[in-house]
């Protein structure tokens, strides 16, 4: 794992929020936020390698220098790059940056929720080995995600301070193609960034 921001912090619970952050979000930052009073630190996880995206639109370079801009230096925030890009190799990278001690918690919508919840890693049982790793905190989008009944004491949901299932990276690039407003869904810091970089 490689840090290009780092918070002061010694956390014992971490929240990890990994991303494409093509580019960041809004509704990325309401995450990390939302997490905050039950974690010590919120680190913001770039995969270098994506396992169900390609890896198109802004550079590497880009979405890291857009993550800086975005997240500031007032909260305890963290950037960090990882090799893997399932959330099982992220969780790894994470436990030999931080310690072994360290309680992750792993931040996202319900999309990414079921994504990983049905992803094919190789053998049955897998997801639940998994969640003795970590938990999940999911926010609601376009829908609550209901975890399985054997799931449901390490996946819990994160309420978020207002309405963002309209919010999406996706939804900013193709607004942005149609030359329609997007402005309002990134952070004021990259406006300038994401109109060089996408338009």
């Amino acid at each position: 794992m490689e840090f290009f921001r780092r918070a002061q912090t010694r956390p014992s619970r971490l929240a990890v929020l990994p991303g494409t952050f093509n580019p960041i979000t809004i509704a990325h930052l309401e995450l990390a936020r939302a997490a905050l009073p039950l974690v010590d630190e919120v680190v913001f996880v770039l995969p270098r390698a994506l396992p169900h995206k390609e890896y198109v639109g802004a550079s590497f370079a880009q979405r890291v220098e857009m993550l800086e801009a975005a997240v500031g230096r007032d909260q305890p925030f963290s950037i960090a790059a990882a090799d893997g890009g399932l959330f099982v190799e992220i969780a790894r990278e994470c436990q030999a940056a931080y310690g072994g001690e360290v309680r992750l918690t792993f931040l996202c919508g319900r999309d990414a929720a079921e994504r990983s919840a049905g992803w094919e890693y190789g053998h049955p049982g897998a997801f639940a080995e998994m969640l003795r790793q970590f938990d999940l905190l999911v926010a609601a989008r376009s829908g609550e995600y209901t975890p399985a009944t054997e799931f449901a004491q390490s996946i819990r949901p994160l309420p978020l301070a207002g309405e963002f299932d309209h919010v999406s990276a996706t939804e900013v690039r193709q607004r942005i193609t149609r030359g329609e407003s997007w402005e309002h869904l990134v952070p004021a810091a990259i406006r300038d960034r994401v109109r060089e970089i996408y338009s």
